[in-house]
């Protein structure tokens, strides 16, 4: 437990910061991953039977089925969740690399911000979609939502941190000062917040009913 504190409490505070980032970053994807598969097996039981009664169906608002049975559940011809099951492992050994103290090339680092980025994207879109649109939500999908954006606000204060975004210097300056007074985890907990806010003032009573 000791070596445990002492590794995330690193006098250095440069590799105290990229230790939990990365993380952050494995957390958030394993838990993504896991949330993947449910969905993945979930989607494969709806394939089946259309009126399967799921295990996270657990009122008329937290509804696994309802959501995944709209067509934006297979926007690419297959469930949405098969993505998963293939970006979060790539984005799991990053974040175990990164652990073990890998200096990742910047141009390498670069395209995982833009993956990630539309991934983020993605899943925020689902999230508004099933918001506004299908007026239910699937807990999974909530999960992933919360996870892309911790790992995506993770991955991104590492690229501004070590100029991997190849941004104009005047913006780089301005967004690393930004992230040295932690502004971005503001802004993260900050969009967190909103979301939670955003389903108990609309959904808040129709939860667990």
């Amino acid at each position: 437990m000791r070596n445990i504190v002492n590794y995330f409490t690193h006098k250095d505070k440069k590799l105290r910061d990229n230790r939990w980032i990365f993380a952050s970053m494995l957390v958030g994807s394993i838990l993504s991953l896991l949330a993947s598969f449910v969905l993945s097996t979930e989607a494969v039981e709806l394939a089946k039977n259309p009126n399967a009664d799921l295990s996270c169906n657990v009122s008329v608002v937290l509804n696994c089925a309802t959501v995944n049975n709209h067509p934006t559940g297979t926007l690419f011809g297959f469930p949405n969740s098969f993505l998963g099951l293939i970006a979060e492992p790539i984005v799991i050994t990053v974040a175990i690399a990164g652990l073990a103290g890998v200096v990742f090339p910047r141009m390498f680092m670069f395209f995982a911000q833009i993956g990630y980025t539309l991934g983020f994207i993605f899943a925020v879109y689902l999230f508004c979609v099933s918001y506004f649109v299908i007026g239910a939500l699937c807990p999974w999908c909530l999960l992933v939502t919360l996870t892309t954006t911790l790992v995506w606000f993770a991955i991104t204060r590492y690229n501004i941190r070590e100029n991997n975004l190849f941004l104009p210097k005047n913006v780089q300056k301005l967004a690393h000062g930004w992230i040295e007074k932690d502004y971005d985890k503001f802004a993260m907990f900050s969009f967190i917040a909103l979301l939670v806010a955003a389903i108990i003032i609309k959904y808040g009573d129709g939860l667990f009913v």
